[in-house]
C-alpha cells in the first residue's frame, strides 16, 4: 500500500486532474485500491488540497505577490507556531513556512494592488507584539512555478543582427 501512495503523490504532483480510473489504469490495479490510498492521504494530511496552479502573470485578474521576511521573538512556551497560527489567519497570506537563516518566517501574500501588501505589512503584520522587523519582497516576474516553466523558450527566436 505503500507503494501505491508514493505513487500516487508523484502522480497527483505532476496532474492532479487525473480520475482514480485514470490512475488505476496507470499503477496497474483496482480502482479501489486507488480510493482508499487517496482517502488514507486524504485523512492523514498528505494530500490536503487539489489545485491547479495559476500562472497570474498571463492571466487577466493579476494580483501582486510578494514575499515577507519576518524575524520574531519567540514566545515562552509556544515558540514561532503562536505568531504562525495568527498570520496564516490572514485572508492575504497565500503560504506560511519556518526558516532557517537571517529569518524567522516566510510569509507569502497577495493582494490586487501593491497597496494592498503595504497595509496589511503596515496594519496587520508588524503590529504583531514580538515581531522585530519584516522585509518585503515584490515579485516582478515568474519563470517557474511548482516545477512548471512559464514561458516556452525564447531560444531560435531572437533575430540576429550583425553591424
Amino acid at each position: 500500500m505503500e507503494k501505491i501512495k508514493n505513487q500516487l503523490i508523484e502522480l497527483l504532483s505532476e496532474n492532479a486532474r487525473y480520475t482514480n480510473a485514470q490512475l488505476a489504469a496507470i499503477l496497474g490495479v483496482e480502482e479501489a485500491a486507488v480510493n482508499n490510498a487517496l482517502k488514507e492521504l486524504e485523512d492523514a494530511g498528505v494530500i490536503v488540497k487539489y489545485a491547479a496552479i495559476i500562472n497570474t502573470e498571463a492571466a487577466t485578474n493579476k494580483k501582486v505577490q510578494a514575499l515577507i521576511e519576518v524575524k520574531v521573538a519567540p514566545q515562552k512556551l509556544k515558540g514561532f507556531d503562536s505568531y504562525a497560527e495568527e498570520i496564516y489567519n490572514f485572508p492575504e497570506v497565500k503560504s506560511l513556512y519556518l526558516m532557517s537563516g537571517g529569518f524567522d518566517l516566510a510569509v507569502f501574500v497577495e493582494g490586487d494592488a501593491i497597496t494592498d501588501i503595504a497595509m496589511f505589512v503596515s496594519e496587520k503584520l508588524s503590529v504583531i507584539d514580538g515581531i522585530t522587523s519584516v522585509q518585503t519582497h515584490f515579485i516582478l516576474k515568474k519563470y517557474k512555478i511548482e516545477g512548471q516553466i512559464t514561458r516556452p523558450s525564447e531560444e531560435g527566436k531572437r533575430q540576429i543582427i550583425q553591424a
